[in-house]
Order: structure tokens, then C-alpha cells, then sequence
């Protein structure tokens, strides 16, 4: 029954949990597999562990009411569960996104460059992030890109959160990788200053910069050897791009594949192909940005489950076994986000959810790739170098 279920992923995710991985006798990505499979009938509910005592919310109520306790939802995210990596390693199965947190990057898109979202930048990323610590986050999503990683370092520097209590990921942008390898190991050198850290728990290729993606990557790969990266991942790669990686000899798949993942954009055979070399996939845009809230499907399946629209975005990521990467600069909004861990949705509702992505989101991310793969090089704004034939879906 379904209280039997419940008590089974329950004992499971304590076994996943970070204080039990040291006692795993078969190897965790084994292991996450033969979870996958027992609970292929109750739609992969991976995340339904530790039930949390954590008030419901309407999609309609206020954003002060729709927060429960801070206490407990603290709980929430310094329990979370985790996802294993092929390397062993447990990773945050929710983590908090630092992109244009405190700072818009100039090339962040046309958008980025106006007044009005200028004007949006109201509090600094030491101020975002030392909410989202404080509210329990504990994976903090990194970026050269992103241009505010010492203040990120700061914010943790005055949470006086252990190190080992951290998971932090950052990724080395276009025109460093263009560069070559000596700049590479500067600007890692560079984030590990920023951030007061002595070790990456995972840094990512951020694009697959035509002729330059694999050199960066081997480069990532020896400076995993020599301990200041401690996983290797790549972000936006296309299918194609793995397999430019494994002609040219590399053997070291990434840990993880960080693209957009939302039920707008559900890629389904791209995301299936990398989950079946072992690697975890890491979601952006878990939230669409926002610009999905009032979708009629969103609204009704929320309504069903006494919850907002952000919170069904967010289950229907962690229950695909996503890692799930909101973002926000309001602190009650980062407590809503978490509260992920409490509830399920029926194979019905993640099915209405799957099929939400269209053929024109489709041919928008493909235009996008080509577009921000040369993105701030010397080549940008020409298909010099760029895979015209991907998998997009």
C-alpha cells in the first residue's frame, strides 16, 4: 500500500544521506539504479524521504502566508536528499542559483542591458546569498559569468558555515576557454580566491565553445588529478558534444550535464541519452524565471495540492531526479521554493506536466545553442565552429 511505498523511500533516502555514504558496500550510482527501477510504478518519488512537518499552501494565498516555519523548513533543506554521482559523491538534491543575483552580466541577454532590469538589482549577492544560507541552502550554483563570486565567498565567510557543510559549483565562461589552457587554471585559481575556498566540489564547462570545449575539458580534468576540483562537469551540452569529447579520447564522463529543464523545455531523449552514461542531471530555469506561473495546467495542479505553481515546477524536478536550482532574491520566496519535500504528484499530473514542451520551444533552444555557444569569443555572432545538427529534444 501506499503507506508501505512511503516507508520504503523513506528508509532508502536515509541511506542515501550524506552521514551514510561512507558504509555503501555497492557503488551509489548501482544503487540510485535499482531504486530507479522498484519505484518505476509510483512515478519515480525519489524525493518523498523525510516527511517534514510543513504547513500546505494555496497558489492563491499571499506570499507572507505561503511560508511555513523557518525552523522546519531549514530542516527541510539541511536534510534534503541527495543524488549519488557516478564518482560517489552525494550531491544536494536542491541548491540555490547565484545567475544575476546581486549583478546582471552585460552580454546576459538583450534584455539584461535595459534600464528597467538594471533597476532590478536592488540588493547585493553577499545580502541574496547569506539569506539563502541562513535559510538552509547549502549547494550554491557558481560562475565566472555571473561576475559575483567574491561576494558569494563573502556571504559564506560571514555565515561561518563549515566548508565540508558546503557544496559549491562553478563554471569557466567562453572567453576564458578561448584563451586556453594557462588562462583556465588562472580563473579556477581565481574563483577558489573568491569564493575563500580550497577546493571545487564540481566545476563546469559553462558552453561547448566550438574547438576549444574539449582542451578546456582535459584541462579541468588534470586540475581533478592535482585536487582543486573534486568532480568535473560540463553545462549546455548537446548530445553531439559529449560524443566530440569521447572521439577525442577522453574517457572521464562529466559528473553532470547542467541545461535548462522545466516542463517547457523537457528534452527528453537528450536527457535520457546522458542518464544512461551515468551522468546527473542538473536543472536551470527549474522555474522558468517566472514567466509560467499563471499556466492554466500549473494553476490546476497546484490548486489540487494546496500549493503554488513554483512549488509543482520544483516536485516535478525533484521527482525526475533533477537537481533542482531556483533562484530568487527575495528571502520568502527562496523558503517557498524549498518546500518541495512534503508532497507527490500523481503519474497523471506528470504526465500533463511532460507533454507541455512544444515543437517551436524545441527550435528556440536549438537557435539558442548556436547563438551562445560562440557566445562573448572572438567568433561571436557568426556559426563559425557550430553544430548545426543536434539532438534538440
Amino acid at each position: 500500500g501506499t503507506a508501505m511505498r512511503f516507508a520504503a523511500l523513506s528508509l532508502f533516502a536515509s541511506a542515501l544521506s550524506p552521514r551514510a555514504t561512507s558504509s555503501f558496500s555497492t557503488p551509489p550510482s548501482l544503487l540510485s539504479r535499482h531504486f530507479s527501477v522498484c519505484c518505476a510504478s509510483i512515478s519515480r518519488p525519489f524525493f518523498l524521504a523525510r516527511p517534514i512537518s510543513i504547513m500546505s499552501t494555496n497558489n492563491n494565498k499571499t506570499p507572507s502566508n505561503l511560508m511555513d516555519t523557518t525552523d522546519n523548513v531549514k530542516q527541510a533543506l539541511l536534510n534534503c536528499p541527495t543524488i549519488p554521482l557516478r564518482d560517489g559523491t552525494q550531491h544536494p538534491a536542491i541548491g540555490f542559483g547565484t545567475y544575476k543575483v546581486g549583478f546582471i552580466p552585460s552580454s546576459a541577454s538583450a534584455a539584461a542591458a535595459t534600464t528597467d532590469v538594471i533597476k532590478k538589482v536592488e540588493r547585493s549577492a553577499q545580502e541574496c546569498v547569506g539569506d539563502a544560507l541562513d535559510v538552509g541552502y547549502r549547494f550554491l550554483e557558481c560562475a565566472q559569468f555571473y561576475g559575483n563570486e567574491k561576494e558569494v565567498g563573502n556571504a559564506i565567510q560571514a555565515s561561518g558555515i563549515p566548508r565540508e557543510e558546503l557544496f559549491l559549483c562553478s563554471k569557466v565562461w567562453t572567453t576564458t576557454m578561448e584563451q586556453g589552457s594557462d588562462a583556465i587554471r588562472a580563473q579556477v585559481q581565481q574563483t577558489l580566491e573568491d569564493l575563500q575556498t580550497d577546493y571545487l566540489d564540481l566545476y563546469l564547462i559553462h558552453w561547448p565553445v566550438p574547438g576549444k570545449h574539449v582542451q578546456a575539458y582535459q584541462t579541468l580534468l588534470e586540475l581533478h588529478s592535482e585536487g582543486k576540483i573534486k568532480g568535473v562537469g560540463v553545462s549546455n551540452y548537446a548530445w553531439e558534444d559529449w560524443l566530440e569529447l569521447k572521439e577525442a579520447g577522453v574517457t572521464h564522463a562529466p559528473l553532470v550535464n547542467q541545461i535548462e529543464i522545466n516542463p517547457f523545455l523537457f528534452r527528453k531523449n537528450t536527457i535520457s541519452k546522458f542518464e544512461n552514461e551515468g551522468v546527473v542531471m542538473q536543472s536551470y530555469r527549474s522555474l522558468r524565471d517566472g514567466k509560467a506561473f499563471d499556466h492554466v495546467v500549473l494553476k490546476e495542479i497546484a490548486a489540487a495540492h494546496d500549493k503554488s505553481t513554483a512549488q509543482i515546477l520544483g516536485r516535478w524536478c525533484v521527482q525526475h531526479g533533477f537537481v533542482y536550482v531556483p533562484k530568487s532574491v527575495k528571502k520568502e520566496r527562496m523558503m517557498e521554493n524549498a518546500q518541495v519535500f512534503d508532497f507527490e504528484l500523481t503519474p497523471q499530473e506528470m504526465e500533463r506536466l511532460d507533454n507541455l514542451t512544444t515543437p517551436e520551444a524545441l527550435e528556440a533552444f536549438q537557435q539558442l545553442y548556436r547563438k551562445c555557444v560562440n557566445r562573448d569569443t572572438s567568433k561571436d555572432g557568426t556559426m563559425e565552429g557550430v553544430k548545426m545538427n543536434i539532438t534538440i529534444d
